[in-house]
C-alpha cells in the first residue's frame, strides 16, 4: 500500500514471463502499434505518446530538455519533494527559474502563477513546470486552473508531472490543452518500474524545433521518428511492453470514468477512516490526491506505526520524506487496488493503534466509517 511500485495484477505478471521477442521484428511492431493507440486513449489525446525505457524522472527530464533552451525563463511550482526535483533539473540545464512555493501539505496557488504570467508583458516565460499529484505530501494541485493561466499567457507551455495522477483522475490532455504530460509505469499503469511516457502537443513540438539543450538518449525527435514506424530508437524493455499491453487492456475494459470514480471512492473512504480514528490528514482539506493519503499522527512517531503494521500484518506503508520523516505516513491507493485492500489497511491500522495504546476512538469506529463510505459511494 505504497504509491509505487503499486500492486501488479497476476495476469500482467504472467505476461512478463514470455520469452523476449526481437525489438526490430514485425511482432514487436504490432505490439508498439497497439500500445501506442491505448496510450493515446489513456491520455485522451490525438497526439503521439512516446515510450521511454526509464523512470518517470526520465520522462519529465525529456519533457524539459526537448522543449527549452539554455537561459530560458521558466516557472517551477514547488510544494513537495518532486516539485523540488524539477527546480533542480531546470537549474542543472541552465534555465532561469522562478519558483512558486507552497508549504508541504498545501496546494500551489493558481493566482500566483496568474500574477507572474500576467506581469510577463514581453513573453519571456517559456514554460511552467509543475507536479500534478505531489506524492510526497498527498496533495493534488489544480492543474486545470494553472494550465488555464498558461494558456492565457499565450507563449509559455505547460510541462506536467502526472506520474501519480495519470490513470487515477481525469486529465483530458487535448481538451485542457496541456503541452507535455510525463508519467511512469509503476503507478496507475499497474506494471513494474522501467517504462515512462511523454505526451507532447503541437505547441510542444514547435518548441522542440528551436530547443538547444543537450540530449541524446532522451531526444524525443528520435522517439517520434520511430514510433511512426511502430518502433523504438533504442533497445526497449520488451517484457514490460507485454505487461503494458495487458494492463492497458484491463483499463480499457474498466473504462476511464469507472477508473477515476474508483480512485476517488478509495481516497474518500481512506480519508474518512483516518479521521474517524482521530488522525489528522496532512494535505489541505479538499486537495487530497486520489492516489495517496498522507496521515499526520499527533503524539506518536509515524515510523513506529509503519514498523508495527509491517511486522504484524505484512502491510507496507510509505513514510515521510526529508523533514517529514517520522511525522507522517502515506497510504497508497493507486492502480490495482480494490475495496478489500482499503478495508484491510484501515482495520490493520486501527488494530495497530489499539495495540500500541494510541487509539483515540472506540475500536471499530474507523473501519465502520470506511465501510460506510465504500458502500454509499458504490
Amino acid at each position: 500500500m505504497i504509491p509505487g511500485p503499486t500492486p501488479v495484477p497476476e495476469n500482467v505478471l504472467n505476461c512478463m514471463s514470455k520469452h523476449p521477442i526481437g525489438h526490430r521484428s514485425g511482432d514487436f511492431q504490432e505490439l508498439v502499434e497497439k500500445t501506442t493507440k491505448q496510450l493515446k486513449w489513456l491520455h485522451q489525446t490525438n497526439g503521439e505518446v512516446l515510450t521511454i525505457t526509464g523512470s518517470g524522472t526520465a520522462a519529465m527530464e525529456a519533457g524539459i530538455i526537448n522543449t527549452l533552451s539554455k537561459g530560458d525563463e521558466v516557472i517551477c511550482g514547488d510544494n513537495g519533494k518532486f516539485g523540488e526535483r524539477w527546480v533542480k533539473v531546470s537549474k542543472a540545464y541552465g534555465l532561469n527559474v522562478k519558483v512558486i512555493k507552497a508549504d508541504w501539505g498545501q496546494p500551489l496557488d493558481p493566482n500566483q502563477f496568474k500574477k507572474l504570467l500576467e506581469e510577463d508583458i514581453n513573453k519571456n516565460i517559456k514554460a511552467v513546470i509543475m507536479t500534478h499529484s505531489e506524492t510526497s505530501t498527498g496533495v493534488i494541485n489544480d492543474l486545470q486552473a494553472i494550465n488555464h493561466e498558461v494558456k492565457n499567457h499565450g507563449k509559455a507551455i505547460m510541462i506536467a508531472d502526472c506520474v501519480t495522477s495519470l490513470g487515477a483522475c481525469n486529465i483530458p490532455m487535448d481538451e485542457w490543452g496541456i503541452d507535455v504530460i510525463a508519467s511512469g509505469s509503476q503507478k496507475g499503469y499497474m506494471i513494474p518500474p522501467g517504462l515512462s511516457f511523454v505526451a507532447m502537443s503541437k505547441k510542444a513540438w514547435d518548441a522542440n524545433a528551436v530547443s538547444n539543450l543537450p540530449k541524446f538518449y532522451l531526444d524525443l525527435k528520435l522517439y517520434l521518428k520511430t514510433v511512426n514506424k511502430n518502433s523504438n530508437p533504442f533497445t526497449p524493455a520488451i517484457n514490460l511492453y507485454f505487461a503494458l499491453e495487458e494492463s492497458l487492456t484491463m483499463m480499457q475494459k474498466e473504462g476511464l470514468n469507472n477508473i477515476f470514480a474508483r480512485h476517488a471512492r478509495h481516497r474518500n473512504a481512506t480519508q474518512a477512516g483516518m479521521k474517524a480514528m482521530g488522525f489528522n490528514l496532512f494535505a489541505k482539506e479538499g486537495f487530497g490526491s486520489p492516489a495517496i493519503t498522507a496521515v499526520q499522527p499527533e503524539d506518536i512517531d509515524a515510523e513506529s506505526i509503519r514498523k508495527s503494521i509491517k511486522n504484524d500484518y505484512d502491510i507496507l506503508l510509505a513514510g515521510g520524506q526529508d523533514h517529514l520523516k517520522g511525522k507522517i505516513f502515506r497510504i497508497g491507493h493507486l492502480g490495482f487496488v480494490n475495496d478489500r485492500d482499503i478495508i484491510s489497511v484501515v482495520s490493520a491500522l486501527e488494530s495497530t493503534l489499539d495495540k500500541m495504546g494510541k487509539l483515540k476512538s472506540p475500536v471499530g469506529q474507523g473501519i465502520a466509517k470506511t465501510i460506510s463510505v465504500l458502500n454509499n459511494e458504490s
